[in-house]
This record gives structure tokens, sequence and C-alpha cells, in this order.
């Protein structure tokens, strides 16, 4: 995608309703199908044995993403993610591949970028006075682990405040991570929420 079509459109207001190049799951290789063709129904993570300090360190950015989102930082929250990142929350637990169903999000950092505009610009309803979040994220895992990947399972719960109604989000994280310049970064992220299936006001704006 051209950054300065995104850009433009953004600074003009313009919602963007198609575009040339392959973003979001098409611009993901085929064989990358989410943690594999496990569903996330009845799943139960294996851990696998780390160094403490690697446990840690995993659990600091797991937490950090999760400060980053609360605190509407969200461009320095999509720069944990990998160049070819993405995020993506199935709509059931089931799924196993983003192309042959429809996804809650399923987004790279071009398509991250397009939200970020909509959720700042000033006219955002979601984002009027009393809005906000709240996360804990628990039960962490470290499935896989090698020199420069790993596989990381979390659980999480995501109260969230708009005005006066109070939403419940909770299910578990599953984040594919690599090494960038010696530093992790979130190559995916996926989320598989209990509650995705239940009926809302509202549909969710921001990341959850």
């Amino acid at each position: 995608m051209n950054q300065d079509i995104v850009k433009k459109a953004l600074d003009s207001g313009v919602v963007i309703e198609g575009v040339q190049s392959m973003t979001g799951a098409e611009s993901i290789a085929p064989d990358h199908m989410g943690r594999g063709r496990r569903p996330a129904r009845g799943y139960v993570p294996q851990a696998v044995t780390v160094d403490a300090a690697l446990l840690r360190e995993v659990e600091v950015l797991l937490y950090r993403q999760a400060a980053l989102l609360d605190a509407r930082d969200w461009l320095e929250w999509s720069e944990l993610f990998s160049d070819d990142g993405v995020y993506w929350m199935p709509s059931t637990p089931d799924q196993t591949d983003w192309r042959r169903e429809p996804s809650i999000f399923a987004e790279d950092q071009s398509l991250m970028e397009v939200r970020r505009g909509r959720l700042q610009h000033p006219n955002a309803w979601s984002q009027a006075a009393q809005w906000g979040t709240n996360h804990l994220v628990g039960n962490i895992v470290i499935e896989a682990a090698s020199a420069d990947a790993l596989e990381v399972y979390s659980r999480f719960q995501m109260m969230e405040l708009r005005r006066d109604t109070v939403r419940h989000f909770g299910g578990s994280y599953r984040h594919s991570l690599v090494k960038v310049q010696g530093q992790w970064k979130i190559r995916l992220q996926r989320v598989d929420m209990t509650n995705a299936q239940a009926a809302y006001d509202y549909v969710i704006q921001a990341w959850v």
C-alpha cells in the first residue's frame, strides 16, 4: 500500500473502502495460519523450560502492550509489532485460517494506521468523554522457544467504560514473537475472546 495515500486519506477524514495492494490477512504468507491449525476451543498450553530472565522479559512486553492500550498510546503500541506483524481476533475459537472466514480483526501495520486515524479523529464518537479500558494479563506460558522466535500463551480480562456503560471482555492471547535488532517484536497477536459471539450495543472500536 502507498503510505502517502493512507496519510492523505486520514488527514481528510475519508473512509478508505478499498486498496490495491495486499493488506491485513492477505499480506501474510499462505502457510502462516495463526499458530497452526489447532483450534482455540479447549486449548491447553504446554510450557517449555526457559531461563527466568527470558520469561520476565516476555511478561514485561505483554504487560507493556496492555498498558499502552489503556493509555490510548496506539502509535507506540503498534511499534511493538514487527514490520510484518498482524493483530488477529478470530470470530470463532475454531477458526484456523483468516482467509476463508470473516474475522473481527485481521490487521497489519497499514490497517492499524487506518484504525488509529479513526480513533484519534476529533469527531470519533467512541472516544467521547468517560471512555477508557483496563487490562489484566496473566497465566503467561512460553510454549516454544528458539534463539530468535517464541510462542507465548496468556489470558486476559478487559473492562471498558463508555459513559455509564461498562463492558467486560475476557479470553486468551497467543503471541508469536520474533527478535528484531535485539528486541522482541510481535509478529502475530491472536486474541480469542470467550464472549466474542455475545450481543453488543455497539461494535468494538479499539484493540482488545
